[in-house]
């Protein structure tokens, strides 16, 4: 039945942001997030500091000091994706933004830039946590993969 839809619609999904591990929020080391207060979602631990957009959608802002981002995907998911934990302490000095509110973006653009080696140098965690703001719109967020990603893999479903 309807078999004519079938392979055009990916469904609500996000994808990983960067290349790195990806963890539950469980493991992040802040109850803020691992307690889901923002939302649901996951984590990933980066291999390398360039952020991309886990779907496509619009930029609904870029925090002053570059350490966050939200975005609203085109299936309606408010996406946040904070880069390190704390680093909102930094200022906004190991990172580059190049996007703005109001963007539009296609996933795998370049959001945020952010030297990892000079987050870690200020002794501060480089975990990403990536949070569904909007989660009480789902009846189900389901983890799709855990370990190592590249930044095209599908890590989150939401239905």
């Amino acid at each position: 039945m309807l078999k004519f839809f079938k392979g055009k619609d990916k469904g609500n999904v996000i994808y990983a942001p960067c290349k790195g591990r990806v963890v539950p929020l469980a493991e992040v080391p802040d109850p803020v997030f691992a307690d889901k207060v923002l939302g649901d979602g996951f984590a990933v631990i980066p291999a390398e500091g360039r952020i991309y957009a886990p779907a496509d959608g619009e930029v609904a802002m870029v925090f002053d000091t570059l350490h966050a981002v939200t975005l609203t995907s085109t299936q309606g998911a408010e996406i946040l994706i904070h880069i390190g934990l704390d680093t909102v302490t930094l200022k906004g000095e190991p990172f580059k933004a190049h996007v703005a509110a109001g963007d539009k973006v296609k996933k795998g653009d370049l959001l945020i830039e952010a030297d990892l080696d000079k987050i870690e140098k200020a002794g501060l965690n480089t975990i990403i946590p990536v949070l569904i703001c909007n989660t009480d719109d789902y009846g189900k967020i389901s983890l799709q993969k855990e370990g190592d990603v590249s930044a095209d893999e599908v890590v989150l479903k939401l239905s």
